[in-house]
């Protein structure tokens, strides 16, 4: 009895002092985590656990004529100074969207119309647009994007008169990817077709751009022109110089979730003269906004859209000569847009 008492108490003990060290390499496992401040259980064979250092990824640059797209916008949509224009977009349920607009002129009297129909073709990146204006041209269009390469975007875009018999083609060529914007169209001309081609290079903000055009009929360079900007999300700067005698630059700031700003500038070499514009836009809410600008000239426009309802959008805008207000020559504008 008492040999079977020594054993079992000496593998009590062995088992006592067994659990007492895996007890303190426990403690000692938990304080190394706590000191490094994570409570994880420890890695797994195959998993990473430092954070990727990879720096967030440059979205593609704008095309050379979207630059300063975003001041543009601000002087330029929610006006149609002197036009009456109705815009109605509709689309079947095979997929073909059809636009059809007309404006007229208060001035001049002319009315004007146009038709678009497109179809997209997804699962080949097709579109196919046909187009027609009351000046009695035909146009058709076909895109195709993302097939032959990554960023690839080739455009086949043919017009026709049947009044005149005049025709004209255009292969239009664009490819992007990140830090860069290219693009080349070539002007189909009996005499000699025209070379326009472009560049946009973009790295952490910064936009730097190149446009040009050549006439192979004249072996001349008819068009040169440069443009450097940065961009941020609130935030973007634009200049620009074009044949090396236009000088041109625009601000554009998001002041707030509600507020839009716009600055252009623009300047002629050889002449003395500078063209000056501000710009803003209210959005009052969700359905409705105002717009007003005012340049060197003393001409102030005032625009304001309000959404009536889903799918109709009215737009009312005037334009005001400060220079000689009691005189008249001031011009309205009303626009109403449907879609469904």
């Amino acid at each position: 009895m008492r040999r079977r008492r020594r054993g079992h108490t000496a593998s009590h003990g062995i088992l006592a002092l067994r659990r007492r060290r895996t007890d303190s390499a426990s403690l000692r496992d938990s304080s190394t985590i706590r000191r490094r401040g994570s409570f994880l259980p420890p890695p797994t064979r195959g998993t990473l656990t430092r954070p990727s250092k990879e720096p967030g990824r440059m979205a593609v640059p704008p095309s050379y004529a979207d630059l300063g797209k975003a001041a543009r916008d601000i002087f330029n949509k929610g006006y149609g100074f002197g036009l009456i224009k109705l815009e109605v977009k509709t689309k079947s349920q095979s997929g073909v969207e059809f636009t059809t607009s007309g404006s007229s002129n208060t001035e001049s009297g002319k009315v004007s119309g146009s038709l678009e129909t497109k179809y997209k073709w997804s699962e080949y990146g097709l579109t196919f647009t046909e187009k027609w204006n009351t000046d009695n041209t035909l146009g058709t269009e076909i895109a195709i994007e993302d097939q032959l390469a990554k960023g690839l975007k080739l455009t086949f875009d043919t017009t026709f008169s049947p009044n005149t018999g005049k025709k004209s083609g255009r292969v239009k060529t664009a490819y992007k990817r990140e830090y860069i914007n290219l693009g080349c169209d070539v002007d189909f001309d009996f005499a000699g077709p025209a070379i326009h081609a472009s560049a946009v290079a973009g790295y952490e903000g910064w936009l730097a751009g190149y446009q040009m055009s050549f006439d192979t009929a004249k072996s001349k360079l008819t068009q040169n022109n440069f443009a450097v900007g940065y961009k941020t999300g609130d935030f973007q700067l634009h200049t620009n110089v074009n044949d090396g005698a236009e000088f041109g630059g625009s601000i554009y700031q998001k002041v707030s979730d509600n507020l839009d700003t716009a600055v252009n500038l623009a300047w002629t070499a050889g002449n003395n003269s500078t063209r000056f514009g501000i710009a803003a836009k209210y959005q009052l809410d969700s359905t409705a906004s105002i717009s007003a600008k005012v340049n060197n000239s003393s001409l102030i426009g005032i625009g304001y859209s309000q959404i009536l309802r889903p799918g109709i959008k009215l737009t009312l805008c005037t334009l005001i000569d400060g220079k000689s207000i009691n005189s008249g020559g001031h011009k309205l504008g009303l626009g109403l847009e449907l879609e469904a």
